[in-house]
């Protein structure tokens, strides 16, 4: 609308001419690189072909900035007014919140981003470590959720007490964003203590120490020494858990190993037991083994950011193994003649080539209630050096949960687990390496390994998982296993002539308590000759 004045003899006439808006053919959005076309003939196709009306109009720009909120895009936005063409054409130009920069900033537990001095903070960890778990690219639009998953990534390496992010135009140009990665480093060198009791081992104490960031690298370097009732163990391992320039996260773990243990191949844990067949001087045959190995990891993933269902892993490893006294001298021999080891001088050299393979849907690994998972794994021995050992073993481990509403004692997931585990060894088969079955996690309400050694087997368990509180749980639970009478074909047949019965069920019930190391399992367990037994562990059987 405009005012027109004219001179007139009897004064100023004022004509006011009034041009309506065109009619609205068209809305362009200019600057839009995620905001959908779809969504722009959505919100106005309604306005077409009518006047434009801007109040009306506004409410469909009031629905683009709503659209970029609930989407994530949380910097999007329509600026400036539209512009309107005679053509009944309006344009819009929104700023969707492109990302210019990524920065990692290193601050301390207060936030602060210098020291006492007024120095900048130096971080231990190389930058690209951080963000190379973060997904936001420069030149991406920033997204919310997005980013939400990328600080749960940072924050997952371990080596961090705190991981914030923060956004900043930038300097050049308000319209785009900078990326500021706020990190305050953790202490990542650990030395502990510990003890306890287990199942399989009795009692034991550990001493371990543990490095999580060596040169800033996210590389970790660990070492263990364990004394228990049955074992003596020794371990350094170094592992990188992504291969710098790997664009899938392929991962590798160097170890070197010596572990002496009274094997439940050769003896129960149960220190009753009649059946048990000792050295020729009365000792339980000690199984050495002492060695190292090299293995490397890698997920089927598109790209980094991606949970895999699919992992592969290679492996080499060598060990030497000896059948040893309780005063360190070779025994090759048990007091009936049996042979321990495949060579006669009571050791032998294993070289192995490890292959395995895991699918993974659970929906939570921890505590899973839906879902499945696979394992498949193979082994083959080189001939080599003393007892020039043959051999191949088959191992596949299956397990499938299905969500249940039973009980209802109290608020949380219920479900029904099934496991079904064989294997089977091809070729020479040294009897330390046979499958041993019975105890807690093969079949309960048995002594470790005092079911069955042997050459084949087959495990099934059906568990139903309940909650009881809010950091207790329950379980019942039925273990069934055989080895199909393939006792006898291991070397020196140490199943056969302990007596072991080569199959057993045991059912039980147990209670699980929430810890941060996963939940705490303790297993009242019946076998099927009538014997019972408690069972302790730490995170679920499978």
């Amino acid at each position: 609308m405009k005012a027109l004045p004219e001179d007139t003899p009897l004064g100023v006439r004022v004509t006011f001419e009034v041009e309506p808006n065109p009619v609205l053919n068209s809305v362009i959005i200019e600057g839009a690189e995620v905001f959908p076309e779809t969504e722009t003939q959505r919100i106005f196709s309604d306005q077409y072909g009518e006047t434009l009306n801007l109040k009306v109009f506004e409410g469909g720009v009031e629905e683009v900035n709503q659209w970029y909120q609930d989407n994530g895009y949380v910097l999007g936005q329509v600026i400036g007014a539209p512009q309107v063409d005679d053509d009944g054409t309006v344009t819009l130009e929104v700023a969707e919140g492109e990302i210019k920069e990524i920065q990692v900033r290193f601050v301390d537990a207060e936030g602060e981003t210098v020291d006492e001095e007024g120095n900048p903070i130096e971080g231990r960890t190389r930058e690209y470590i951080i963000t190379r778990e973060i997904e936001l690219k420069p030149g991406d639009i920033f997204q919310r959720q997005t980013a939400e998953k990328d600080i749960r990534r940072v924050f997952g390496l371990g080596i961090f007490e705190d991981v914030r992010l923060g956004l900043e135009p930038a300097p050049d140009d308000p319209n785009t964003a900078v990326i500021i990665v706020n990190v305050v480093e953790k202490s990542t060198g650990s030395l502990a203590f510990g003890g306890g009791v287990s199942s399989a081992s009795g009692l034991f104490g550990t001493v371990s120490y543990q490095q999580q960031n060596i040169g800033g690298n996210n590389q970790k370097l660990g070492g263990e020494f364990q004394v228990g009732e049955r074992l003596v163990l020794a371990d350094v391992s170094f592992t990188d858990p992504w291969v710098g320039g790997d664009d899938h996260r392929l991962s590798y773990t160097v170890n070197a190993f010596r572990r002496r243990a009274i094997s439940v191949i050769f003896d129960s844990d149960d220190d009753n037991d009649q059946r048990d067949v000792d050295l020729p001087n009365g000792d339980n045959p000690r199984v050495i083994r002492t060695g190292g190995g090299v293995s490397f990891t890698r997920p089927f993933i598109p790209n980094p950011f991606v949970d895999p269902q699919w992992t592969a892993s290679l492996g080499l490893k060598y060990e030497r193994v000896e059948i040893q006294d309780s005063d360190g001298e070779v025994e090759p021999r048990d007091e009936l003649g049996n042979k321990l080891t495949a060579d006669d001088s009571g050791k032998d050299d294993l070289l192995t080539i490890q292959f395995g393979i895991v699918n993974d849907r659970r929906n939570n690994p921890r505590q899973p209630t839906s879902g499945s998972l696979l394992r498949f794994g193979t082994e083959q021995s080189i001939p080599v050096g003393s007892g020039e050992i043959a051999m191949n073993r088959l191992r596949g481990n299956f397990s499938y949960f299905i969500p249940v509403n039973f009980t209802k004692f109290a608020d949380g997931p219920e479900a029904l687990a099934f496991n079904l585990q064989a294997g089977h060894i091809v070729g020479d088969l040294p009897p330390y390496e046979a499958f041993p079955l019975g105890g807690t996690n093969t079949v309960r309400g048995y002594d470790e390994g005092s079911v069955a050694a042997g050459r084949t087997f087959v495990l099934g368990t059906v568990e139903y998982r309940f909650p009881v509180f809010k950091f207790l749980g329950g379980a019942l639970f039925v273990d069934a296993a055989t080895v199909f009478d393939s006792q006898s074909s291991v070397i020196g047949n140490p199943g056969g002539v302990r007596e072991k019965p080569g199959d057993g069920i045991g059912y039980g019930a147990g209670i699980r308590v929430q810890s941060p190391l996963g939940p705490i399992r303790i297993d009242y367990a019946i076998n099927d000759e009538g014997d019972t037994r408690f069972h302790f562990g730490i995170g679920e059987r499978f």
